[in-house]
This record gives C-alpha cells, structure tokens and sequence, in this order.
C-alpha cells in the first residue's frame, strides 16, 4: 500500500439546503455513499506498527498494543474535499470516503451530522463571550440519541462483511440501545450485557428492538472482561472487542462535522466527555486528516477531558502529573461514564497533555446542575455525560483554562430522555387547579408572588 499516516460553519442553511435536496431525491441515505472510491486501509498496531490487514481483531498478537485503522491518504488525496463532501447525504456517511467501510456499501440508518449549535446564554453562565461558545448536539443523534449511534453503524457495516449474523456489545447504555437498535434494522441478532444498575430507560430503550439482554451482577470493567472470554469461544461481532478498531473510527465524524459546521476552521478548544477515552483522540485524528488533505489551516487545538468525580481515572491522572491509569470503582450517576479502567485512557492522557488541554472532574450532584444549567438556558435535554462535560467546562473558564475569547465546543454525547431519574426529586407536581381564571390568578400570586390581577366585572344591560 502507499503512504500511511496515523494523526494521534455552522449548520442552518446549509444543512436546510442538503435536507431539501436529499428528500427531494428520496434517498437521504443511498445517495453517494455507492459511488464514492473508498479509501485503502488496514489494521496496524498502535506500537509496533505491524500490518494486520482487515480481519475481525483488536488486540496485537505480537505486543499485546491496541490496533488501529491506517489510511492510504495519498489515494484519496484531491478526492476528498469540500466540494464532494458538501454533494453527499446530510449524515455521516458525506465523509464515507475517510471511514473503514466495505466496497459497494450501502448504509441503513442516517446516522451522524447533528447541529452544532451557538450556546450564548450558556455561555454568559460560564463565563465565555457569547459568540465563542458552541455545543456539538449527539443528544439527537439517530437512531437511538447519541453519539454511538455513529460507531455502531461502521461496526456493522463491518461485522456483515466478516460473516457474523450476530452482534453483541459490553455497554454502559447508550452503546447497548444502539447496538440494538440497528441491529434490528441491519436483520442481525443481538446480545447485549449489561452493568445490572444501569438506568431503567437505557434497559427498556435495548429491551423495546427484541435484543438478548444479559444483565450483569459487577462493574462494567467486569462486564466487559466476560464479553472478550465470549468472543473468543463465540462467532459473533462484538462491536467493541473484536470489532472495536472499525467501531472507533465512527467517531471521527464528530471532529469532520466540528470542522465543516464552523465554516471548515478548527475551533481552539474541545471539550469531550470520557469513559473509554477513545472520542477525544478520535476529534483530533479527524482534525489531522483534514489538515493533511488540505480541507482547514492547521491550527493548535487544545483537548480537555470531562469525568465524573466519582469515576475520575483519567482526570485524576492528569491532575498527577501520571501517564498511567490507576483503576478506579466507579461510584457515580454518571453511568454512561462509569468505566474504571479505560482502554484508551493511556492515550487520552497522552493527547490532553501534548495538546496544552486538561482533564477536570465534578460531583454528582453538580452534573446534575450542569444538565439543569443547559436546558434552562439553550434548551438543550442532555443526560448526565453532557451534565459531566457543561460542570466541567465551568470549572475551566473558572481556572483561566479556557479563556472567553477563544472559539469552545462541548461535546453533547446522549439525550436526557435517558436519564430522567437522576433528576427525581428536582421537579415536583403541583397540586391541580381548576379551569377558572380567578383561580389561576390566586395560582400566580402564590407563584410569583406579585399582586392580584383585578378581574373586571361583567356589564349587564
């Protein structure tokens, strides 16, 4: 293969216009994606470079290192500009030509290509301009509300390829919902295992697609160390083990989307939620594919990490001056985010270090302010990873990190919608009045405090 290279505008009327013009041609997502030229890639490994070709696997056989997608930039140099990506569907797949996707593929699910939305009152609460403040919407992410509905989709475009007829997954939630959900789409079976205190609309939102749920008596680190000892007796897809390098490239379309909704510039600062640890390193490599091929002015990006204190392995690592995880029992509402011991998480420290960026944490009951924060303010619903990223970015602004002239986005990952119980208690119903104005007026005072309405009288002839 040729020359590899592995990098460690806003969306209203233009993205009305490709809205228009993909339902006028009935095919919001067949169009494009079968004619493009597909990029050369192959797995090699993170350390010692070896080759691995294309094959369902994850981890080096020689080195024990995490393997990761190569791309033949050099092929697809010229190809992949601004001009055809703007002539592709209005999702994901507009950038098809830089994912890991078998020839001749058709996708199923229009995933991806969420708002990137200017958050001035947000910001006034944080303390940034109003301009300089935007947040990346995953929360309404299709087909299942966040961010991981773009990873599955390349992990089954794969498994189809590989010959499985079942796919599984080891899930903090959102994962399991869209695992199920487009397997359901795709006619692939479906196991999904669970952490068993997981929150009870995440269950039903797997439940509802008719997958095999497996709910699991530990941690996720647990749940996830069954699910690689099942893949390796099993011939089925599990779309973050042996699939996991195909599924990580999916999230590169997060950064491709920053770049191209902010008028194709990068932003000065990024600001990701983190489990894993794999979407923050996945925004810069979007960022450094297309600085490499010429679509935006290279430009030092700082990256900062968002945890919860209460599951905190990578943040409490950066904040000690460690380049190693030290695992952690998660003890949090933030479940979504609730993984002790991150498999990337060596590499996101890595990444929030060379970058100048940081990694902060905050308490439960402070994501739960942040989730408050942002829907009172841009009206945006997010559950408590976008709670986790909103308190943290405060903090930032707080300590001088980020500073209120420079360009911001942060990461909305997943909808509320899936998380409403870690707000029980914040919002009570109030007693029931009857359909009278005068009592509504009563109803105000005590609401408002503020003086009755005076009632005209009816005139009688």
């Amino acid at each position: 293969m040729g020359h590899f290279y592995h990098g460690s505008s806003r969306s209203g009327s233009r993205r009305s216009s490709q809205l228009k013009r993909a339902f006028d041609r009935k095919r919001v997502v067949e169009m494009s994606i079968a004619t493009v030229v597909a990029a050369k890639y192959e797995l090699r490994c993170r350390e010692c470079h070896k080759s691995w070709g294309n094959q369902p696997k994850s981890i080096c056989e020689d080195c024990f290192s995490p393997l990761e997608i190569y791309y033949d930039y050099e092929a697809i140099r010229g190809k992949f500009t601004r001009e055809s990506i703007a002539q592709g569907p209005p999702s994901m797949w507009r950038y098809a030509q830089l994912l890991p996707l078998p020839e001749g593929y058709e996708p199923t699910v229009a995933a991806g290509f969420t708002p990137l939305l200017e958050a001035p009152r947000l910001a006034r609460l944080l303390g940034a301009k109003n301009k300089n403040l935007f947040l990346k919407n995953d929360a309404v992410c299709l087909p299942s509300l966040s961010f991981k509905d773009r990873v599955v989709a390349v992990a089954l475009a794969n498994a189809r390829s590989f010959g499985f007829d079942t796919v599984a997954c080891s899930s903090t939630g959102n994962l399991a919902n869209s695992v199920a959900a487009q397997a359901a789409r795709n006619g692939f079976k479906s196991w999904i295992f669970i952490p068993s205190d997981l929150e009870p609309a995440k269950i039903i939102g797997t439940q509802v697609y008719g997958a095999k749920l497996v709910r699991i008596a530990g941690s996720y680190d647990q749940v996830n160390r069954l699910c690689s000892q099942i893949a390796d007796e099993r011939h089925w897809g599990f779309v973050n083990v042996n699939l996991r390098p195909y599924y990580a490239e999916g999230s590169k379309t997060v950064g491709y989307e920053i770049a191209e909704q902010l008028g194709w510039r990068l932003p000065d600062n990024v600001v990701c939620p983190m489990a894993g640890g794999s979407l923050i390193g996945k925004i810069k490599k979007a960022f450094d594919e297309l600085v490499l091929l010429g679509l935006v002015e290279a430009k030092a990006v700082k990256f900062f990490g968002a945890q919860a204190s209460g599951c905190s392995p990578i943040s409490t690592a950066v904040k000690a001056g460690n380049s190693e995880i030290e695992p952690q029992k998660p003890a949090t509402i933030a479940r979504s985010l609730a993984i002790g011991n991150p498999a990337d998480g060596h590499y996101a420290i890595q990444l929030i270090k060379r970058t100048g960026g940081w990694s902060e944490d905050v308490s439960d009951a402070q994501l739960v302010e942040g989730i408050q924060w942002l829907a009172e303010s841009e009206g945006v619903f997010t559950e408590t990873a976008g709670g986790v990223t909103v308190s943290c970015a405060r903090k930032l602004y707080e300590q001088g990190r980020i500073r209120e002239e420079e360009t911001t986005v942060l990461c909305i990952t997943g909808n509320g919608l899936k998380t409403t119980d870690v707000l029980a208690g914040k919002y009570e119903a109030e007693d029931a009045i009857s359909p009278k104005l005068a009592e509504f007026n009563r109803y105000l005072e005590r609401a408002l405090d503020v003086p009755p309405v005076e009632v005209p009288q009816a005139v009688h002839a």
